[in-house]
């Protein structure tokens, strides 16, 4: 039985151990059996081929491996093995090809030779490859940040094309993470990427962070935003924050961490708490200008390329605020929060919370997706209006109903719901619906509250009813 001495890279992924005795006759057994029994550790040692990456050396004793007889060099019972991974520390050396590539990077005083070292030793997590992922990732890439993490679960839509541009026609259907990491290596073949086809939660969320330098919010919902806040304020690490709806945008840098000589506020010392669900829509309940988020997405990736270069006057303590429409940028100047629960004084926060429950989000697992608890599926809809005396309710607005409606609906906007409820026939079950199932899920809440007890949500809106019932009707 060999001992492995565990770099502090790696430890997050080993439930924090340092070293961990492993069976094994050759160098390669030893590995495979940690990976085996740590698996969240493989894709750190080994790439899609199953080869141990270039950038991870192992040694026996005081002798690399490479020159022994590398993975197949023989371990004895008692051999300490060492792994050092390139990203737990030194500084990189730059090829003829990246002098070549980064040149006018290291023409800049600011940056430099030793500048763009720091940037190819660099890490960083972006959370969703979307309308603010795409700019990020594409310029992060661009700039040598030599290792891009990336998280996302779901697939490229048609609907997606208008904003986020990592993405082609050719990729509709297609993974958004395989699309992103396709591009991403197109630009700079240099960059490793790691991907991460998995919703952001509570249970993953360390495991993820803690072997990246930057974190970059580019989510769109305030469950995983409040999230990424708190994991980035307990790792210690900067959180560089965007958003975007309609023709606004904001960024700032949220980075709380204890002892830091530039410690500012995080998210939370901004919005303490989360709006009711439903209040604030999305961009894909309210639109969104294409080129928005690539105005604030760009603000984000050079927040992240000072950071790591330690250079500028970053966004700690400020919120840049950007109108498109008035071409107007605005700064706000931000406090942090000593009462802040979690990186105040005296913290009440200390792990990971639900963020859905904290954001009054109710869920249920349906067929391995995730539904609202007053949810019902489009299939289900289509079963009960070929028998029932169904009300459907559109609350979207007029111009969304001139693009497509589900037969036999009546229209009301939501704004105007509550003005309106007198035009509810309450005798009937009520399903209500929008463009994805947001809005309604807001009028459900307030028809239940108004005493129509009936009412239910249709799941994934009027772009479930296309995909599983008529798949004639257009989506938007």
């Amino acid at each position: 039985m060999a001992k492995i001495l565990i770099p502090s890279a790696l430890r997050a992924f080993t439930n924090g151990q340092s070293e961990a005795y492993i069976n094994g006759a050759t160098i390669g057994q030893v590995l495979g059996n940690f990976a085996e029994q740590f698996p969240q550790v493989r894709r750190h040692l080994y790439d899609d081929q199953g080869r141990l990456r270039n950038f991870v050396n192992v040694f026996l004793g005081d002798d690399d491996v490479r020159s022994l007889k590398k993975e197949a060099t023989p371990v004895k019972d008692g051999d300490v093995i060492s792994i050092v991974p390139a990203v737990a520390g030194g500084t990189p050396e730059l090829s003829k090809e990246e002098i070549s590539r980064y040149s006018r990077h290291l023409i800049l005083p600011e940056v430099g030779m030793d500048g763009q070292k720091k940037l190819k030793a660099a890490s960083v997590l972006i959370i969703g490859t979307g309308g603010l992922g795409s700019p990020l990732a594409m310029y992060l890439a661009a700039a040598g940040v030599g290792r891009l993490g990336l998280v996302d679960f779901d697939v490229v839509d048609a609907s997606n094309l208008q904003r986020q541009v990592i993405h082609n026609t050719r990729a509709v259907g297609r993974p958004k993470l395989a699309s992103a990491k396709e591009y991403i290596l197109s630009i700079n073949p240099n960059v490793q990427v790691d991907t991460y086809e998995t919703r952001f939660t509570s249970e993953n969320a360390f495991e993820i962070a803690a072997g990246y330098d930057i974190v970059i919010d580019g989510t769109d919902n305030f469950p995983t935003r409040y999230l990424v806040n708190d994991v980035c304020v307990l790792l210690g690490k900067p959180n560089v924050y965007g958003s975007i709806f309609r023709f606004d945008g904001q960024a700032s840098v949220f980075w709380a961490k204890k002892g830091y000589a530039r410690r500012g506020p995080c998210y939370r010392c901004l919005y303490p708490e989360p709006p009711p669900p439903g209040l604030v829509p999305s961009c894909a309940e309210g639109g969104v200008l294409g080129v928005l988020p690539g105005i604030i997405g760009c603000i984000q990736a050079n927040e992240a390329i000072k950071i790591i270069l330690g250079k500028g006057d970053l966004l700690i303590g400020r919120l840049l605020l950007f109108d498109a429409l008035g071409m107007k940028f605005r700064e706000l100047k931000l406090r942090r929060d000593p009462k802040c629960p979690v990186c105040g004084e005296q913290p009440t926060i200390h792990e990971l919370i639900d963020y859905e429950q904290f954001c009054g989000v109710t869920v249920v697992e349906e067929d391995g997706k995730r539904v609202n608890s007053f949810d019902i599926t489009a299939k289900q809809l289509a079963g009960k209006l070929a028998g029932e005396p169904i009300f459907l309710l559109d609350v979207r607005e007029p111009e969304e109903y001139q693009i497509c409606f589900i037969p036999g609906a009546t229209l009301i906007p939501l704004k105007q719901l509550p003005e309106r409820l007198t035009e509810i026939d309450g005798t009937r079950e009520i399903v209500a619906y929008c463009r994805t199932g947001k809005r309604s899920a807001q009028a459900v809440e307030l028809l239940r509250q108004a005493g129509y007890t009936s009412a239910k949500n249709l799941a994934g809106g009027i772009h479930a009813w296309a995909d599983e019932v008529d798949p004639s009707m257009s989506k938007y």
